[in-house]
């Protein structure tokens, strides 16, 4: 009888370990895909179309400064409207576009920018302060376009996008590259807003994936970075080990005890 009652304890034993050890080998290592690597075509719908940079829209907020003032050559102090254009900093002064699509700039007043791209607002405005400057040239960016970076990357957050035309793997590259949970395979950009959201998925094992016009990033643009199969299951494993521990714990105790009192 209690040889019986000691074969039974083994029994269960072996029963809770048994799926703990089928899982730990499920979850052996394996090499992470190499980005690039394949070559197959990326069929898009939006390769035969050209790249439409950024419009301006009302609310918006443009940077502007007037590169010809010498401030940025020698350190001399700013006067009048070219003072006036530059703000307290290199930065250049800024301003918000309004619901009308009109921007209130000091001397030319308000000048309609919206549906403009960043280079046609900046011709535009460039034309109006000859009027008042000396060969001003212009420079003018558009400071709050933003995408935000989710998922497997070393550093999540909100990202703003310095140029026109930004990639998905400069993006990441500014995100501090993907981590080793990352699943090159699926990699996805929400699109769209939260009216009309459209998911887009990227294979970046796909050197194809590099000439994909839909990468070039959009204002408001999420990326989602997914784990592989490896990081999830470990995920899985993780928690079957967090509910099993008390139930081995308490197999082990009652072994424990039977031993000593045979």
């Amino acid at each position: 009888m209690i040889e019986s009652h000691n074969i039974s304890l083994r029994n269960i034993y072996f029963l809770v370990f048994l799926p703990v050890s089928i899982a730990c080998f499920s979850c052996s290592y394996k090499p992470q895909a190499t980005l690039f690597e394949k070559k197959e075509r990326v069929h898009s719908t939006t390769d035969t179309l050209n790249f439409k940079n950024y419009e301006i829209q009302p609310q918006d907020i443009l940077q502007i400064r007037n590169l010809q003032n010498k401030k940025y050559i020698v350190d001399e102090p700013a006067t009048g409207v070219t003072a006036k254009l530059t703000g307290n900093s290199e930065g250049g002064q800024q301003y918000q576009v309004e619901d009308d699509g009109t921007v209130a700039l000091p001397v030319i007043g308000r000048v309609k920018v919206a549906g403009l791209s960043r280079r046609q607002a900046a011709r535009e405005i460039e034309t109006l302060y000859r009027k008042e400057l000396k060969d001003p040239i212009i420079e003018l960016k558009i400071v709050n376009l933003k995408v935000t970076l989710l998922g497997e990357v070393n550093k999540q957050g909100i990202y703003n996008l310095a140029k026109d035309r930004t990639s998905l793997m400069e993006m990441i590259g500014e995100g501090g590259g993907l981590n080793e949970k990352a699943n090159i395979k699926n990699v996805k950009i929400i699109r769209g807003g939260m009216d009309n959201p459209t998911v887009l998925e990227f294979d970046l094992s796909n050197l194809q994936t590099l000439s994909d016009r839909r990468t070039i990033l959009q204002n408001n643009d999420i990326i989602y970075v997914t784990q592989n199969k490896r990081a999830v299951n470990a995920d899985h494993l993780k928690g079957m080990s967090a509910v099993l521990q008390p139930v081995i714990a308490l197999l082990n105790t009652a072994l424990i005890i039977y031993t000593l009192t045979r």
